[in-house]
């Protein structure tokens, strides 16, 4: 599981490592202004989407109904269920495309209510109706993306996202040569959001035997399909809450200027360490879980929920606690540049604290959520998001007008804790969370190790930073590298001296399996 949890998080930090060069970009290039917030709004609108698909949302409803089918029926019959399922989702996103861009205005409308009466609206509802081609394109790529996970081929699925940021990146490096206006560049960047669709769809069908593990491809609303999606919807809305709850923000914020950019620039920060662990851990663990369960294997469920306990705890706390000490020099080494100014800076970093509070319920949730999927309950996470939504929205209101951007900050972290805290309760309740002996004297050294880090970075970052203040921007951007190595350095080694990982046991996790040959190979 750990080899697969770090194929998938490496591919993910990949992705949004490239995602962090293109919203420097558009940030270079649209500032925080109105054409910013209205594309943002647009881009929001596709990219909650787009992970409500592909970020393990449509894979924790697919990869247990897919095994069950394929243990139940055979081979044959799995690929059938697959076909079945990539034609009816192809067809239904085809048809909400072209529904959603018709009702745009409304849509927009609504997300932005902000926007109302004035020429931000319509730009919004032109540079989102640009970037609808690529729904079109999510749904093929979701269900082709979770059927090799199913098959624990998890490479492929982790790195095609890439291909996401590289065609934006391609598209803003050329307008950057062009050195056009706002207002002209940002329907230029909508329109090559389609277009990487189309090629990330292109490269899944292109590897070897992709195309045949769905065949033959049907459109069908019968009872096993039925059945299917009432359990798939469900879990897509309960696996979209981080998305959910900043577009519930974003709502909210958008009668205040620039809090839609500031709000955006901060949850990228946070999206990071989610993507990175809370992604990665709900695609590896619910074929994990799923197999284990169908098999009886009550020791390979604690084993399974144990480490992704472990592995959540252990990653989410010390990036939580580096991204509020380091909040103002991230976001001006990453967004500081073109029209985004200094002043865009301090705001943003203020949003990001709050933000960075619920980035451990975030994880949580998304590491949790899997022990319910596996069991073919999505009733429970859903009621957790919406609750979690719920709580958010009602915080925001009041926050917001109180303490603006910061305040709605705050609410979209309360929102997450209650998620969590939900799920915590629900699943102690029903079947009970299997913690083994080791993650039990693991987890207090790890929350130790983690607050040790944050606390001599943040003596570290305190001496530091004022003597660097100001130094030239590749210094300053050299010195925040350096702070952050140095505290990945001092997280491990307090590791290693608490006894919470040793050297032989990592290699162990991590090094590649050798299968033995067969005997009949060893006589030839």
């Amino acid at each position: 599981m750990i080899r697969s949890f770090l194929t998938v998080s490496t591919g993910t930090l990949a992705s949004r490592l490239l995602g962090f060069a293109r919203d420097a970009m558009i940030a270079a290039l649209l500032g925080t202004g109105a054409v910013a917030d209205a594309f943002l709004v647009a881009f929001q609108l596709v990219n909650v989407v787009r992970r409500l698909l592909t970020e393990g949302a449509l894979n924790a409803a697919l990869v247990p109904a897919w095994l069950r089918v394929r243990e139940a029926e055979g081979s044959e019959a799995a690929t059938a269920f697959a076909g079945r399922v990539l034609g009816t989702v192809s067809a239904a996103l085809i048809g909400t495309t072209l529904l959603i861009g018709l009702s745009m205005p409304f849509v927009i409308a609504v997300l932005a209510p902000g926007f109302s009466g004035q020429p931000t609206l319509r730009l919004a509802v032109d540079d989102a109706r640009l970037m609808l081609p690529y729904l079109a394109f999510a749904g093929p790529v979701t269900v082709l993306m979770a059927l090799m996970n199913a098959q624990g081929r998890f490479a492929l699925p982790a790195f095609s996202p890439l291909l996401f940021n590289i065609a934006l990146i391609a598209v803003m490096a050329a307008l950057f040569g062009w050195r056009l206006e706002a207002n002209a560049a940002a329907p230029a960047i909508a329109a090559s959001v389609g277009i990487s669709g189309l090629l990330q769809l292109s490269v899944l069908l292109l590897r070897r035997g992709t195309g045949h593990v769905a065949t033959p491809l049907r459109v069908s609303f019968d009872g096993e399909m039925r059945g299917f999606f009432g359990k798939a919807i469900p879990g897509m809305i309960a696996s979209s809450g981080p998305q959910t709850l900043v577009v519930a923000g974003a709502i909210i914020a958008s009668s205040e200027p620039s809090a839609v950019s500031w709000l955006y620039f901060a949850n990228r920060l946070i999206e990071l360490p989610l993507g990175i662990v809370g992604v990665a851990m709900g695609t590896v663990m619910v074929p994990a879980l799923a197999r284990a369960l169908r098999g009886g294997d009550r020791n390979a469920v604690t084993e399974a929920e144990s480490r992704g306990l472990e592995l959540a705890v252990g990653l989410a706390l010390p990036a939580m606690l580096g991204l509020i000490v380091l909040r103002e020099p991230i976001v001006r080494m990453l967004f500081q540049h073109g029209l985004f100014s200094a002043s865009d800076t301090g705001s943003t970093a203020q949003a990001l604290i709050w933000l960075a509070l619920g980035l451990p319920a975030h994880v949580l949730v998304k590491s949790l959520s899997p022990a319910f999927f596996a069991r073919d309950d999505t009733a429970t996470p859903l009621l957790a998001t919406l609750k979690g939504l719920a709580v958010a929205i009602v915080l925001a209101l009041v926050l917001g007008r109180l303490f603006g951007a910061g305040g709605i900050a705050a609410s979209i972290a309360a929102g997450a804790w209650s998620s969590a805290l939900s799920l915590i309760r629900r699943g102690a309740a029903t079947f009970g969370f299997s913690i083994d002996d080791a993650a039990r004297r693991r987890l207090p050294r790890i929350v130790a190790a983690a607050i040790g880090m944050g606390a001599l970075l943040w003596l570290k970052a305190s001496f530091v930073l004022p003597l660097a203040a100001n130094a030239p921007g590749i210094a300053q951007a050299a010195l925040l590298l350096v702070l952050i190595a140095g505290a990945m350095m001092i997280y491990g080694l307090l590791l290693l001296l608490l006894g919470v990982i040793g050297w032989t046991a990592a290699w162990r996790a991590i090094r590649p399996r050798v299968i033995p040959k067969p005997a009949s190979d060893l006589r030839e």
